[in-house]
């Protein structure tokens, strides 16, 4: 597992590092991920995504869709460190599976392409790691097919960050392609070698002047921060390279820049200098338990991603930040329990490895961790003294209803679901007590589609999904008095209730209530409650065939038999004044109505405005999104009826971006013919 020691070397503290590699979807994250494994030695040659030959994105979902669908880890060792890479997916489908591990690493790569038309995107991954102080640097990638001044893009994605980008390195042009690069801390130039390490040659004299600019412009930035430097510079003191390098990794460590490389991943340029700057600048293990407010003495560690294997079972992975474990060594959570991981495990890819012992800054997986959760802190040897941060789930925005095809493999499913639920917590199952569906939500159509294929797949299920039912309710405009009567001879003890109800709406979000105004024992007391049990049911079905709400019911008369009475008779009586009386008290059908808040980029504002007021949706106002340069909230009244493919119009108008959240808030009443299209889809369905 290489080196596997906090000491110091050089004077500088060594132990395990876990770097996460992040940024907007199709950025070259995996194939980054190839590129620094392939340099390393950790695999023989770098695999394809094109290809299906990667490390990473090799389940069979992330396969089909080319794209990756949950983290990829795998740990390799440079120049004697070792460094466990975190590959994000960059989907704002799948974004949940990055927030979930960033608290585990300690320093992350944000790759990012010179596009104009992902500066929302690279926003949302930049947010994350600034919201949660998490040191990080830019890889700008794919400059063998950029065009143009870097610099000029640089300022065009500077909007996504709200700390300055500083290039560290600027491209040597040779017709109108990258060729190599100029270190602007260095003062050295590199050319690009097909296969081999980059060639260091001389400044090019035509590129003299515009690495003096670029270097100035870069102390520039870091002088801000550092008012020694600002003097030199102010004074046309030239300053020492120590003071540069040690501005450019302090502030990077403070959160103050953000260093920008530059390269390409696929060629494999740029991939060293990037794990020499990873080498030399990222925080340990010691800084990142700062950070996050552990003590050197917490022996701690946090779940960070959920597997469930075909094979091994279920693989908790964690970040260890403190003390050491063995496989066997027992781990408690804030409540004391007991837990014994059975094996211990370095993740290549989907395939683990076992290994005999992991120290502070390993990033390993336990075997058979039951009951642990995603997200969990764990104490090894005694309780912890704090839970770490855990990343919120996000609010689903798309609901797909599914069951088994055969009902032999319903529980077989409610299993596997859980499973999928406990991989990843941005899935969610719902029951519906209401409508006795199986709801799963989640962020988006591939999310809940590569969901679906899992459960064919993985577990072998055979399985439909529909579109969920929306919980329609009727109430009634006016109010009627009815007698109800159940009467029965059939030999031997008869049937026999009456009973005379008066039916009345109450205000909407009452519910209902029933109430007697009976005296001198013409309904007896004892059967009282039946009668309330007859007006529940028959309320549970209206006549236009849905629950029926705000309904206010007093018994006010009625008469007994002495010997053919009973409780199911006045039940039944109950019924049929219920089912008779509403149907003359003007039904009407309501539909729920959510209160729906939709965040978007500013320049998409219009657009999703002219989304909702098309699905019958009333504006209620936009503002701009606290603490979100460039971005606003709208917030509006939209019938739940409306919402089944929101999520899916508003991506495409934003860029992939969009999100929103949802809240129930008001019934209202439908009609015409969208309700008389409920009302006859509803007897069909029935």
């Amino acid at each position: 597992m290489g080196e596997k020691h906090v000491g110091v070397a050089g004077g500088r503290v060594r132990s395990p590092r876990s770097v996460a590699i992040i940024g907007p979807f199709a950025s070259g994250k995996t194939t980054l991920l190839e590129a620094l494994l392939a340099r390393t030695g950790a695999i023989g040659r770098q695999g394809s995504v094109d290809a299906k030959s990667s490390l990473g994105d090799s389940s069979d979902e992330a396969r089909d869709h080319a794209m990756s669908i949950e983290a990829n880890i795998a740990t390799c060792t440079y120049k004697g460190d070792q460094f466990t890479f975190i590959d994000c997916p960059g989907s704002v489908e799948f974004l949940h599976e990055g927030n979930s591990v960033l608290n585990g690493v300690d320093i992350a790569v944000v790759v990012a392409e010179p596009d104009e038309k992902k500066i929302a995107a690279l926003q949302l991954i930049l947010k994350s790691l600034e919201q949660r102080n998490i040191p990080h640097v830019l890889f700008l990638n794919k400059i063998d097919k950029a065009t143009g001044s870097v610099r000029a893009m640089l300022q065009a994605l500077q909007p996504a960050s709200s700390v300055p980008m500083v290039l560290r390195q600027i491209p040597i042009w040779e017709n109108g392609a990258a060729t190599g690069f100029i270190d602007l801390a260095l003062e050295r130039a590199f050319v690009y070698q097909e296969g081999k390490p980059s060639k260091t040659i001389e400044i090019p004299d035509d590129e003299r002047a515009r690495e003096v600019e670029a270097r100035y412009a870069m102390m520039e930035m870091l002088a801000d921060h550092d008012d020694v430097l600002m003097e030199q510079l102010l004074e046309d003191v030239t300053p020492e390279n120590e003071i540069i390098f040690d501005d450019l990794v302090q502030e990077m460590q403070r959160g103050e820049i953000c260093p920008v490389f530059i390269g390409s991943a696929i060629q494999g340029n740029g991939i060293r200098r990037l794990l020499k700057a990873l080498r030399h600048d990222a925080p340990t293990i010691v800084d990142t338990r700062k950070r996050l407010g552990l003590k050197e003495s917490d022996a701690v560690l946090q779940v960070l991603k959920t597997y469930h294997t075909s094979h091994g079972g279920k693989l908790s992975v964690a970040r260890l930040f403190g003390g050491s474990v063995k496989d066997g060594t027992l781990l408690y959570d804030r409540r004391v329990e007991e837990y014994r991981p059975s094996g211990l495990f370095q993740m290549q890819g989907l395939q683990p490895k076992k290994i005999t012992e992991a120290v502070a800054g390993d990033l390993v997986a336990f075997g058979k961790l039951e009951g642990i959760e995603t997200g969990m802190t764990l104490g090894v040897g005694a309780k912890p003294s704090q839970d770490l941060f855990v990343a919120t789930r996000p609010d689903p925005v798309l609901s797909k209803g599914i069951k088994a095809t055969e009902r032999k493999d319903e529980v077989r499913l409610s299993t596997a679901l859980s499973k999928l639920v406990d991989e990843d917590p941005s899935l969610s199952v719902a029951q519906v007590q209401s409508t006795g569906e199986t709801v799963l939500e989640g962020q988006g159509e591939m999310h809940l589609r590569v969901a679906l294929e899992k459960l064919t797949g993985r577990f072998g299920l055979s399985v439909k999904s529909f579109e969920p039912s929306i919980p329609y309710k009727e109430t009634i405009r006016s109010k009627t008095e009815l007698r109800g009567r159940h009467k029965k001879q059939s030999g031997g003890h008869g049937q026999f209730g009456d009973v005379v109800l008066a039916i009345q709406p109450m205000p909407r979000g009452e519910g209902h209530s029933f109430d007697d105004t009976i005296t001198g024992g013409v309904v007896p007391k004892q059967y009282i409650p039946s009668v309330g049990d007859g007006v529940k049911e028959a309320l549970q079905k209206g006549p236009l065939g849905f629950p029926v709400v705000d309904v206010a019911v007093t018994l006010k008369d009625g008469s007994y038999h002495s010997v053919d009475s009973s409780d199911q008779a006045f039940r039944m009586a109950g019924i049929l004044a219920m089912r008779d009386g509403l149907k003359e008290c003007k039904p009407v059908l309501l539909e729920p109505i959510d209160k729906v808040v939709v965040a978007c980029p500013s320049d998409a504002t219009a657009r999703v405005n002219a989304i909702v007021s098309g699905r019958r949706g009333q504006i209620l106002g936009f503002d701009a999104r606290e603490d979100w340069d460039g971005w606003d909230e709208v917030e509006a009244m939209i019938p739940e009826s409306e919402l089944s493919d929101l999520i899916v119009e508003l991506r495409s108008a934003t860029a992939g971006v969009a999100t929103f959240s949802r809240n129930f808030d008001h019934l209202a009443e439908l009609s015409g013919k969208a309700a008389d299209k409920v009302i006859e889809s509803g007897t069909a369905a029935a």
